[in-house]
């Protein structure tokens, strides 16, 4: 009861700090507008768009389009003020006093019904509220004269009466003596910060960059790009007597490389967005898609075919820059050797944004590029800077094809990665974590045994030998391989936790120390934990999470944590990207507007903003078996004696209050 009399008073004290509205202007006969307005009061700030890896930013979504085409991403007016955030470590973009934002739709039939709903996030220097929808609902037919304009109101949802869609959210515990019904998805606590952690960043743009020039180094090293260092470094310098004039050319040509890709990553990020970028790493169906690119791009270096631009796209470049003089030309011979190149350099290319995209950063795209095109570039110049190099470089030969295929093989193992992520938010059970390894050893042992010269590829030398790099390569590869083997019969496997499904997909183990957790739903574990009188554990996770990975690797694994959350705990996971639909929609309000949760994703999802004040995973917390709090809340941190210490003395006050 007292557990219900704070969930009210909590109720009582919530804020509406941004006062909405919603219609629908009507341009001409078919193009329109869905306008979100939004007064914010003062003190108080609602997130851009552009926003990403932190607070919520503001997107659009559409249950029904019927007779309607969204056209675009959404827009905003409004001034946007963009300024480093100490709360979340990072430069945002956010609007005070007023924003509208805009989406713009054609009407594609003579009637139209729209259902959407605007989502945004609003904190101010102390606190954050759970993100927040405007909703909007209009029908109505489409203008027959292109000049007509037609402004309509959003008209408010009524309340679901239909069976198919549920309001009631309340929740039943039973408990010795006395029956109370309370909500689960009301704030438990005022307060559930720790004093011990902050929360998990986004990954650094630095390591995009890296990611970057590691693969701009491995272009280097295939068929289309390393024998042209050497022609097109002696060109320079056969082109202009005087040795200055032909390495100034020459760091001109690298740095129009550089330009050119960096172009590529700006267009990348201008086509997608910051929103798009960041729903990669969860969408099911982008998921298959980069996972089906990534196979194309290893069959292609396998051999099966060749990834090449219009040839006509060569050429015509290649006779603009001999017509042409100046740092035109120039400019137009560094775009002939990138479009004479992507056959190799195209799979890269692809699989580097795939992987940064994927990350939601929004400049992750052109770091990335940049990255690359300098590790591109960079031989360029040193080789004009330094022509007599030439003379020990390696010569073109038959290792270059070796470098593609062993790309081809890594694309190929990566693949399985981002169809992992889809399989698990859709529960198709596919890939669960013994077929994913069993895949990943075969893959991995094919490399070994090609580098070593067992088989080949269609474009490989014949009589190919194994030289003293690739043995050593095959020999790690091998080993990789060998390392994963036990990883079929429950072995946590730290070093590819990241990658690899999560332990509670495999059926069989005989690690006795391998976490599992017993419930996947909040309210019977709960029953559990009161039936057997232990304290829980809630852990929100995600299917495509990968920290989350990393920490049951590194720290569930360890025999003593293990042993306490097997034992002493009940776990329950709840997996907020879980995408199964829910037997009936569930209609609840948050901060004072209507919110449907589809799927039980949705739903663990609000469970962890509302009763917990947090949307980042892995979030773990500790209470007891009526639902309150044992102490502060842990996130990614793989101190293992942190993590075990905290357990523990959750254990003690538990057992204080018993």
């Amino acid at each position: 009861m007292l557990l219900a009399m704070l969930c009210m008073t909590t109720r009582a004290q919530m804020k509406e700090p941004v006062h909405t509205s919603a219609e629908m202007k009507i341009l001409d006969g078919v193009e329109a507008e869905l306008l979100f307005h939004l007064h914010i009061d003062a003190g108080w700030h609602v997130y851009s768009p552009k926003v990403t890896g932190g607070p919520i930013a503001a997107s659009f979504n559409a249950d029904k389009m019927q007779g309607a085409k969204i056209i675009g991403s959404l827009t905003f007016r409004g001034k946007e003020i963009t300024k480093y955030d100490q709360q979340f470590g990072q430069e945002l973009q956010f609007f005070e006093n007023s924003v509208t934002f805009v989406q713009h739709i054609r009407l594609t039939e003579p009637q139209y019904d729209i259902d959407c709903y605007l989502e945004y996030g609003a904190c101010n220097d102390e606190m954050c509220m759970p993100p927040s929808e405007v909703s909007l609902k209009v029908k109505g037919e489409r203008p027959a004269t292109a000049t007509d304009e037609h402004s309509t109101k959003a008209e408010q949802p009524e309340p679901a009466k239909e069976a198919t869609e549920a309001i009631d959210t309340t929740v039943t515990f039973e408990s010795v003596g006395a029956t109370d019904t309370i909500s689960p998805y009301s704030p438990i606590a005022e307060d559930i910060s720790s004093p011990t952690l902050e929360e998990a960043s986004s990954p650094s743009l630095l390591y995009t960059f890296l990611a970057g020039l590691l693969g701009g180094l491995l272009a280097l090293l295939t068929p289309c790009v390393w024998p042209i260092i050497p022609m097109t470094v002696s060109f320079f310098l056969k082109r202009n007597k005087e040795r200055s004039k032909a390495i100034r050319e020459a760091f001109t040509y690298g740095m129009s490389i550089v330009v050119i890709y960096v172009l590529l990553g700006l267009i990348v990020t201008l086509l997608f967005g910051a929103n798009a970028l960041n729903a990669l790493s969860t969408n099911a169906w982008f998921n298959i898609f980069f996972a089906l690119l990534l196979v194309v791009f290893a069959a292609s270096f396998f051999g099966a075919f060749e990834i090449t631009l219009p040839e006509s796209w060569t050429n015509k470049v290649d006779r603009k820059s001999e017509q042409t003089t100046g740092l035109l030309s120039i400019f137009l011979m560094a775009f002939t050797l990138v479009l004479v190149s992507f056959s190799c350099t195209g799979p890269i290319i692809g699989f580097l944004l795939v992987a940064v995209g994927s990350q939601g950063e929004l400049l992750g795209p052109t770091i990335g590029m940049l990255g690359f095109a300098i590790g591109l570039a960079v031989p360029f110049a040193l080789f004009a800077l330094f022509p007599s190099l030439l003379k020990s470089v390696p010569k073109s030969g038959g290792w270059m094809n070796v470098v593609k295929v062993t790309l081809g093989f890594i694309e190929l193992a990566f693949a399985l990665k981002f169809l992992s992520v889809a399989d698990l938010a859709y529960g198709w059970h596919l890939l669960d974590r013994e077929v994913f390894l069993a895949l990943w050893i075969v893959i991995f042992t094919l490399l070994g045994l090609y580098l070593l010269g067992i088989f080949h590829f269609p474009h490989d030398d014949e009589g190919r030998r194994t030289n003293v790099p690739q043995f050593f390569l095959a020999l790690a590869s091998l080993a990789f391989a060998v390392y994963m083997v036990p990883g079929l019969w429950g072995a946590p496997l730290r070093a590819i936790s990241a990658f690899a499904p999560p332990m509670s997909t495999q059926d069989f183990k005989l690690q006795e120390e391998a976490v599992t957790a017993r419930f996947n739903d909040y309210e019977q574990g709960m029953s559990a934990a009161r039936a057997e009188g232990k304290p829980v554990i809630i852990d929100f996770t995600g299917y495509g999470c990968v920290n989350c990975r990393k920490m049951e690797g590194a720290v569930w694994s360890q025999a003593q944590v293990a042993d306490i959350l097997n034992n002493d705990y009940v776990l329950i996971s709840l997996y907020v990207d879980d995408k199964t639909p829910l037997d009936s929609i569930i209609i609840v309000n948050e901060n004072g507007q209507e919110r449907k949760l589809r799927t039980v994703g949705d739903r663990w999802s609000y469970l962890q903003r509302a009763n917990f004040g947090a949307n980042t995973q892995p979030y773990y917390v500790l209470l007891d078996n009526d639902g309150q709090l044992l102490n502060g809340y842990r996130s990614y941190d793989e101190d293992v004696d942190a993590y075990l210490e905290w357990l523990k003395q959750g254990l003690q006050t538990f057992r204080k209050k018993k």
